[in-house]
């Protein structure tokens, strides 16, 4: 890993959830999904993935990514659900678990 980039993730990283924060907390979640949806943060660790190692492992993350987009998609859906009905954080962690049993589970298939 070439450490000179790290203040580099780390802004970007920052202000991406600075963005999402401001304009969620303003009532403008489309934006603000926009603005994390985005994506500057795949194409910046791709070109730092396959200016690192090569093609061969840039298409793997590629993969990686689409494949896990089902999991994903099971995290978010048992937020938006389970939001109204338990608060945050229940929810969040139930997420999170489901995201991790669908992750290591389309693991097995791939």
């Amino acid at each position: 890993m070439d450490y000179k980039f790290l203040p580099l993730y780390f802004v970007i990283g920052g202000t991406v959830v600075t963005l999402v924060t401001y304009f969620g907390s303003q009532g403008k979640g489309l934006l603000a999904a926009f603005i994390a949806f985005f994506p500057a943060v795949s194409v910046i660790s791709l070109c730092a993935i396959y200016t690192r190692s090569g093609a061969e492992p840039t298409l793997s993350y590629a993969k990686g990514m689409l494949f896990l987009l089902p999991a994903w998609t099971i995290y978010i859906a048992a937020v938006i659900y389970l939001l109204p009905r338990w608060g945050l954080f229940p929810p969040l962690i139930l997420g999170i678990l489901l995201y991790t049993a669908a992750s290591y589970l389309t693991s097995k298939l791939v």
